[in-house]
């Protein structure tokens, strides 16, 4: 993604991508701080927090849904290309577009339930740190809109650039 002939829905993406990079460095570093110091106090101190542990659980589930958009973007999820280096380019072009319609449309799922969810759980509280559970639940509906605004991305550049560079799937 890294062309000099990108669209602004591209350079969006990428952009959408470093922030969410950031965001997940602040949050793994917060959840490492937080489980550090909550063994420090629970094997030093003789006490425990009792709300690191819904932090950092909290924390992992930011970290798993932000970290999978950032893994799309950089096409870094696990495949198995043997057989598909082995297709002929405009199969492997069509695959590719296949792959970024079944990522749109998951997208839209994760956005419409994840909408849902977080509204149906708007009245709760969560036990120990008491945050309302829908900022914990909103991840989910984020998440949809990263992705969905990376494969809207993909494939606009995909006609626009080379889908089959090294790093595609």
């Amino acid at each position: 993604m890294q062309h000099a002939d990108v669209g602004p829905l591209a350079r969006l993406s990428q952009s959408c991508n470093r922030y969410t990079e950031g965001l997940l460095l602040v949050l793994g570093l917060t959840m490492t701080a937080v489980v550090i110091l909550q063994v420090f106090c629970r094997y030093i101190l003789n006490y425990s927090l009792f709300w690191s542990e819904e932090l950092a659980r909290f924390l992992l589930v930011w970290l798993t849904f932000l970290g999978a958009t950032v893994a799309y973007h950089r096409n870094m999820h696990p495949s198995v290309d043997v057989v598909f280096r082995r297709m002929a380019r405009e199969t492997r072009s069509r695959i590719l577009c296949f792959v970024h319609l079944v990522v749109l449309v998951f997208s839209m799922i994760l956005i419409w339930y994840g909408c849902s969810f977080s509204y149906f759980v708007r009245l709760q509280i969560t036990p120990a740190l008491s945050l309302p559970k829908w900022i914990v639940f909103t991840i989910i509906p984020v998440s949809g809109v990263i992705f969905l605004l990376h494969a809207l991305s993909f494939l606009t550049t995909h006609g626009r650039s080379n889908p089959f560079r090294s790093d595609a799937l």
